[in-house]
């Protein structure tokens, strides 16, 4: 407890340099792109247009409860707005020793710093997606309900998990480099074994326990609810993936104390 007490002071005696190199990495994204912003939604949306164009017939009429026109589009984006943020802490942390193997050798800083920063570029990625989203779904009609409140814990648990995730893979893929490779395949599937282009209830009833064995299936599910029906989340639909949550960043924190300076002796 006293090490982790230590790193989290450690941390926050490295603010400046954390909020600094976020902040950086987002105008240089924002600069660097004629674009700009745009492109952070574009490919997100780009996703729910194709998966609406190919399927919106079918699974319209699959969503009970909903009268809008756009039901489907809307539908999906919920649960694209969960996952983009999952997906991209848990692929950029599965990296992110790697790439900064010059930085952790030459400067002394704490190295826990790198995947926070990672989290923090993401979560501000998700903030303008986000913006994005609740003013298109205003413009359809759909506008939100109070239940968004519930939205902070949501994210806060979708970064808990990928971080916990992200950063054990992290540490593993510095000494075993095809993880990285069966992490891209592994997400690919995950994502098709989470509700977020079908509904659960398509599932039949004694398979959807394996569906729900997949951490992101509560959380996406919760943020459906909260954007789609504008209902508060189902707690008990939580309860495993919170406590998946903790499992994995208990896990991950166990690993990189006993591991991280091995990590920058192979860097």
């Amino acid at each position: 407890m006293s090490r982790l007490n230590t790193s989290i002071l450690e941390l926050w005696h490295a603010r400046h340099f954390i909020k600094n190199s976020i902040r950086n990495e987002f105008i240089t994204r924002v600069v660097r792109s004629r674009l700009g912003l745009v492109w952070i939604v574009i490919y997100p949306l780009a996703q729910v247009v194709i998966y609406a164009f190919v399927l919106s017939v079918i699974m319209a009429a699959k969503l009970p409860g909903l009268n809008n026109t756009y039901a489907y589009p809307i539908y999906l984006t919920a649960g694209i707005l969960a996952w983009s943020l999952f997906a991209e802490i848990l692929g950029r942390c599965l990296n992110v020793f790697i790439e900064n193997g010059n930085l952790l050798k030459k400067m002394v800083f704490p190295r826990l710093a790198l995947p926070t920063i990672v989290c923090g570029s993401a979560l501000l990625n998700n903030l303008v997606l986000l913006a994005s989203v609740l003013l298109i779904f205003s413009l359809l009609g759909h506008a939100p309900s109070f239940h968004l409140l519930w939205l902070p814990v949501l994210t806060l648990l979708t970064i808990g998990l990928a971080l916990g995730l992200g950063l054990a893979l992290g540490v593993l893929n510095v000494f075993f480099r095809d993880i990285g490779q069966l992490v891209s395949i592994t997400l690919q599937f995950s994502f098709w074994l989470t509700p977020i282009v079908y509904n659960i209830d398509l599932i039949p009833e004694q398979y959807r326990h394996y569906i729900y064995l997949n951490p992101m299936s509560g959380i996406v599910q919760a943020y459906q609810s909260i954007l789609v029906y504008r209902n508060p989340p189902d707690f008990w639909i939580l309860l495993y993936p919170m406590i998946f949550e903790g499992v994995a960043l208990l896990f991950a924190v166990f690993l990189y104390r006993r591991a991280i300076d091995e990590v920058v002796d192979v860097l």
